[in-house]
């Protein structure tokens, strides 16, 4: 079965090598360190795309890692029964729920409410920064990271749950027996000991986050720009595939395309592949046995 998915993912990583030979022989590491999109003029390159994935991404984590671990500290070592199970429940419907339909709540919803509230308190309180200066649109890098940070918070939390479960009792009994109150025992002897596995669950989120796609196209402004303030619109690599494929009207248009393509798969590539490392590190937790 391995060889399988490893000869699967060659081919389409092939395929998409071989689809995009021409714009690697004309741009070459240029491709990957210019900012300009003009497909009248020819001239491509996907630095705003890695900046735009590089920006949303972290801020999903920002958000969503704490909130996930969190959660799954309180599923595991506070919880109840009777209360466990309907908040797993939750967690498993958000992660069920359609991204599509995410981004049309975000674009009705979530950038509505954020464009009249948040935004402004955050340019009032920190508009003197880089990072919070500019308009308002509604759309933003910070939108798409928030709804990225929505949709990545099931899969951390699942991942993190099944970490702190493979913390052996002895690790409790342990700090129980030297005296230590139920959040000492939490902090020092359960987290302390999984820190590398619950860092090995946001890598795993994080390549999640990477290759989101409709939720995110849908709010973050879908505009090829580097800048500093996370109030301003911003394009991502999935975006871009998403939105351009169907337009491409040139080879040189659409092998770039493929070539973004081929630098988000191997991206996420080694993300997943860094977070199964740090996760058989912790016992041989695999990510089909941590989102069950």
């Amino acid at each position: 079965m391995a060889l399988v998915v490893v000869a699967l993912v060659f081919l389409v990583g092939w395929q998409l090598a071989r689809g995009s030979h021409l714009a690697i022989i004309r741009f070459g590491f240029h491709f990957l360190t210019t900012s300009t999109w003009d497909p009248v003029a020819e001239q491509y390159g996907a630095l705003p795309f890695i900046y735009g994935t590089a920006v949303s991404s972290l801020i999903a984590l920002i958000i969503a890692v704490p909130l996930s671990v969190a959660t799954a500290v309180f599923l595991t070592e506070l919880a109840p029964l009777w209360i466990r199970q309907p908040l797993v429940s939750l967690i498993e419907m958000l992660a069920a729920i359609p991204s599509v339909i995410l981004g049309l709540w975000g674009i009705f919803v979530m950038i509505p409410w954020l464009r009249a509230y948040p935004f402004p308190i955050l340019k009032r309180l920190f508009g003197w920064t880089p990072l919070f200066s500019g308009p308002i649109y509604g759309v933003s890098m910070l939108a798409g990271g928030i709804i990225i940070a929505i949709m990545i918070l099931p899969i951390i939390t699942s991942v993190s749950r099944e970490i702190l479960r493979s913390v052996p009792n002895l690790q409790r009994e342990a700090a129980y027996a030297l005296g230590g109150t139920r959040w000492e025992v939490t902090r020092i002897a359960v987290l302390s000991y999984a820190k590398k596995g619950l860092f090995g669950a946001a890598i795993l989120g994080l390549g999640r986050a990477l290759g989101e796609t409709m939720a995110v196209t849908m709010v973050i402004g879908n505009t090829p720009q580097i800048k500093a303030s996370l109030f301003a619109p911003g394009y991502t690599l999935a975006s871009v595939i998403a939105n351009e494929f169907t337009e491409a009207t040139t080879d040189l248009y659409l092998q770039a395309l493929f070539e973004i393509g081929l630098v988000l798969l191997a991206i996420t590539i080694v993300a997943n592949l860094l977070a199964q490392v740090l996760l058989r590190s912790m016992g041989g937790i695999s990510t089909t046995r941590a989102v069950q």
